[in-house]
């Protein structure tokens, strides 16, 4: 493994007003300052694009606490050739975190197209753009979706995942191999993140805990798929994160086989909680801290607004990372629980929606 030292690197965040990728950037800035970040994202309407830019406003706002440091924030699209080719060739970034990407599983049904446009045709044109311009690493998002219906648990990277069952996990797959093809090819460090349900305060609303919480603010039923028999390992934003941070420090070596041509520097690494919580005791969890919250009254009648109903297509019962490889590598393993976790979220949702 080599390493790399943050300081004074130039960063390429995409995807930089998304979820992840704003935290992303308030941690690069408060913990390996001076940095140079520049972030893209394209700002589109898959969900409350309210969100998006009160996320870039904590950015602006912790940037200025960090002077030293640099922060560009460029709207576009990484799905546009010209675009990507004009970033590199201005800010020279040492290290590329692609987090720019089409989420969800069941929007992928409806809108395969947005799938193909920024996960196929986006991450082709990152990797062409870390070709011509040689990086000291490329990170970027995998998913747990990769593994599909895999029946074996805990979920290991060196399982087989060649059985998604969504266009978003085919993606998130098809994104791996072409990052070991370049990575081969080209000698370009790349280490993929399979991503284990991530969660907390101003998260992605298409998620089940944020978009529980608005339909039972608004006095909607909520549907438990596969009648509460799924688990999930959910995963903190925080615990994601220092993941991200630890991984971009460590690139695979580029080593030379007995062939004389180059052994891939490439790897891929699960980050998640190693503690699948039954959906069932998950909503019981986030209905008691959304009442701790103030977010819905004490006498709320939640058993009047579950409704359990089948498993949706391309949804999956169970996720559960093995992040063995990840502590082995790198000293760490995701520990924050989920009672921790959603207590943050309702606070952080009382704030943002009911002030």
């Amino acid at each position: 493994m080599t390493k790399i030292d943050l300081p004074n690197k130039t960063i390429l965040v995409t995807g930089a007003a998304g979820f992840i990728g704003s935290n992303l950037v308030w941690r690069l800035l408060e913990t390996q300052s001076p940095v140079k970040i520049v972030g893209i994202d394209n700002l589109n309407d898959y969900y409350d694009v309210s969100l998006k830019h009160w996320r870039l406003e904590q950015t602006g706002k912790k940037a200025a606490e960090h002077p030293a440091s640099d922060w560009v924030f460029l709207r576009g699209d990484i799905a546009d050739r010209d675009t990507i080719d004009s970033i590199f060739a201005q800010y020279h970034p040492d290290i590329v975190v692609n987090l720019a990407a089409q989420a969800g599983v069941r929007y992928s049904i409806v809108n395969p197209d947005a799938y193909i446009q920024s996960n196929l045709i986006g991450f082709y044109n990152i990797l062409e753009a870390c070709r011509r311009n040689p990086v000291e690493h490329l990170v970027y998002a995998s998913s747990s979706s990769v593994y599909g219906s895999n029946q074996k648990v805990p979920y290991s990277t060196d399982d087989r995942v060649d059985n998604p069952v969504s266009l978003y996990a085919a993606t998130k797959k098809s994104n791996e191999l072409m990052a070991h093809a370049y990575a081969k090819l080209y000698s370009i460090p790349s280490t993929g993140l399979r991503f284990f349900t991530v969660y907390g305060p101003a998260g992605r609303p298409d998620m089940a805990y944020f978009g529980f919480t608005d339909k039972l603010r608004n006095g909607e039923t909520i549907q438990i798929f596969n009648y509460g028999n799924c688990e999930r390992d959910f995963t903190y934003i925080d615990d994601i994160v220092e993941g991200v941070v630890r991984v971009m420090q460590g690139a695979p070596e580029k080593k030379t086989g007995k062939d004389g041509l180059p052994i891939p520097p490439y790897a891929v690494y699960n980050i998640g909680n190693q503690n699948p919580e039954n959906l069932l005791d998950f909503v019981d969890i986030l209905q008691q801290e959304l009442v701790f919250a103030g977010v819905l009254p004490a006498d709320y009648d939640f058993e009047a607004h579950k409704k359990l109903v089948p498993m949706q297509p391309g949804d999956v019962p169970v996720t559960y990372a093995d992040t063995t490889p990840l502590e082995r590598d790198f000293g760490f393993r995701p520990a924050t629980p989920l009672r921790q976790g959603l207590r943050s979220f309702a606070q952080w949702y009382r704030e943002f929606y009911l002030p």
